[in-house]
Order: structure tokens, then C-alpha cells, then sequence
């Protein structure tokens, strides 16, 4: 195969605290509230299909076995039966999402064969004084968070931020959070879809029963004291430069403006996952172009080579450190 930028059918996702924001995108949504929009993605919760080119049809598992390094890279492919690192998503939160914490690779309690989740938040939008819940307020241990869920008062332990579109979260695993009404979010994360909810207003899942806390598995995993948590405005980017907005062991994710043809390279170590912000623009590559709109995300293969952004246009680069 000649490699070219992969584009996948994407997985949508409902949840009881989705919307229909995503349709903004074009993207077709199945009827319901819909949260999450797994734009690229291998997990055994959801897989997306590779649509156009040459191999059109094939899951991202299937490309990441008969492809291995060609496509992942020398770091990204991990052999036979291995998943691809990354999962790729975008979120709608019409509604407040549950307060949760997300386990660490070494956490004896994983489910078999699942991984960690470390993840970030690059906000696409947000309504006037939307917010979302980032951590716990200072001088909050073990102890005091079970006592505060035990008396239904956790909200006490938690700090709030406003958020705006171009706000950049980096949320490693141990860190209490929570997207709340308003808010539309690119999410890239380790390929996990594991979460332990602390809290979720006592509210009916889709299926008119509460949905499950995990109390324990989530008291086990969260970072008291620092989590390593950063956050940072993200205006200051200047086009035609990358400006790394969130770095961790299993991902580096970079913001780039692009105001007139941008040349760039994969690297034969990483792929690289593009996704499209705000704005138009083309994504060109030796034998091809493709077409950039707000939401697009696409696979760049490790060997692809040299490839440009032209337009005007606003992404986010993510490969493997």
C-alpha cells in the first residue's frame, strides 16, 4: 500500500448527558443524546472503519495488524494483537458529565487487558460561564473526600473553572474531574474506556436506573495532592508554529494555526493524528489532497513522508513522545 492520510466513519456514542452538537460537524448521529463521537479508534467498545482510499472498510484493528510499523510507527506498534495507543474523540456535554477519576496503568484493579487513562481536553466551544470541575481544593486527603461523599457533600471538595474555546486541560490519570454543561471538547486519551464515577447527581442512566459509583476504585486511584494536572490558554499560538499544549509518557498533543502552506513530516517513529478545529483549509501529500472542516481527524501513517497544511484553518498535531 502507498500510505496516505487515513479518515475514519466514526462510532457515536450515547450518553445520557449528550446532545446533538456534533451534527455542527456533518456528522451523521444516530437518534438520542448523543456524547461521544469516537472519531479514531480500537478498542473492543468501538472500532472505526477507515473511509476512502485504498482501504476503505478496514477497522483500525485490521490496519494496525496487516500494516504494524508502516502505519503506528516504530514506538506506536507494540506486535501482533497489540492496540493502537490512542483513542480520538469528540464531546458534546449538553449536560453535566459525572464526577470522575480515571485509574493509572499499575492499578491492580483494571479490568483485564485495559489500560490506564491519561487524557487531555482542547475546548472547540463553550457557552458563556460553561465550566468544568478540574481537581480537588487544596488540603483534601483520602479521609476527608469519603467523609464528604458519605455526608453527599463531595461538590465541597472540588474545584471549578470557567472554561473558553482554545482552553487546553492535560488530566493525567488520578485527577478528579468533570465536563459540565456548554461544553464541546476534542479529547485525545490513552486507548482506555475505563472510568470510576465519585459522583453523578443522583441521576437515571438511559436505561431509567442510577448509574453505578465506584467509590472504592476511585478513592484507590486519585492523586491527593498533585496529580500533575496542568491547563493553559491557548491564544498566543502563532501561525505556521507549533505550540505543545499538553505532554505526558503516551502522547504529546500541539496546537498550529495555518495562514498559508505549511510543509511538514511524519516520522518514521510515530504517526500522526490531525485534528481540525476551526477554519478550511487541505491537507496535501505526495499523490493526493484532502479536504480540512472543523472536526475532521485523520491518521497520517509513519511512513506517509512529507505531507502540507494550506487554508486557513486550525489543528491539533498528536503523535507518541
Amino acid at each position: 500500500m502507498k500510505p496516505y492520510p487515513l479518515k475514519f466513519k466514526p462510532e457515536m456514542k450515547q450518553r445520557v448527558w449528550g446532545g446533538r452538537a456534533l451534527e455542527r460537524f456533518g456528522l451523521e448521529l444516530p437518534d438520542g443524546p448523543i456524547g461521544e463521537g469516537w472519531m479514531i479508534a480500537d478498542h473492543p467498545n468501538g472500532t472505526t472503519k477507515v473511509a476512502g482510499g485504498e482501504l476503505d472498510g478496514l477497522g483500525l484493528d485490521e490496519v494496525r495488524e496487516r500494516f504494524g510499523e508502516a502505519v503506528l510507527g516504530t514506538k506506536g506498534y507494540a506486535g501482533a494483537g497489540s492496540r493502537f495507543p490512542l483513542l480520538i474523540k469528540l464531546l458534546d456535554c449538553n449536560d453535566d458529565l459525572s464526577v470522575q477519576v480515571h485509574p493509572g496503568d499499575d492499578y491492580a484493579g483494571l479490568p483485564e487487558g485495559e489500560l490506564g487513562k491519561t487524557e487531555m481536553w482542547y475546548v472547540l466551544d463553550a457557552k458563556p460561564g460553561a465550566k468544568i470541575i478540574y481537581g480537588l481544593q487544596p488540603g483534601v486527603t483520602r479521609e476527608k473526600l469519603a467523609q464528604a461523599i458519605e455526608e453527599n457533600r463531595i461538590l465541597d471538595c472540588l474545584q471549578e473553572v470557567e472554561v473558553s474555546a482554545g482552553d487546553a486541560f492535560y488530566i493525567p490519570a488520578g485527577t478528579v474531574h468533570a465536563l459540565c454543561a456548554g461544553v464541546l471538547v476534542a479529547e485525545i486519551q490513552q486507548n482506555s474506556d475505563t472510568t470510576y464515577r465519585l459522583y453523578d447527581y443522583n441521576r437515571l442512566g438511559l436505561d431509567g436506573k442510577p448509574r453505578e459509583l465506584h467509590i472504592e476504585d476511585s478513592l484507590n486511584v486519585t492523586a491527593f495532592g498533585n496529580s500533575g494536572a496542568t491547563r493553559m490558554k491557548t491564544d498566543n499560538a502563532v501561525p505556521g508554529e507549533w505550540l505543545k499544549i499538553a505532554e505526558s509518557p503516551y502522547f504529546i498533543v500541539e496546537k498550529g494555526i495555518v495562514r498559508e502552506k505549511w510543509p511538514l513530516s511524519t516520522s518514521p517513529e510515530s504517526f500522526t493524528i490531525l485534528v481540525v478545529c476551526e477554519g478550511t483549509g487541505t491537507l496535501e501529500w505526495n499523490g493526493g489532497s484532502a479536504a480540512l472542516a472543523p472536526g475532521d481527524s485523520f491518521l497520517l501513517p509513519a511512513r506517509l513522508g512529507e505531507y502540507a497544511l494550506n487554508g486557513e484553518t486550525t489543528v491539533l498535531r498528536s503523535y507518541l513522545p
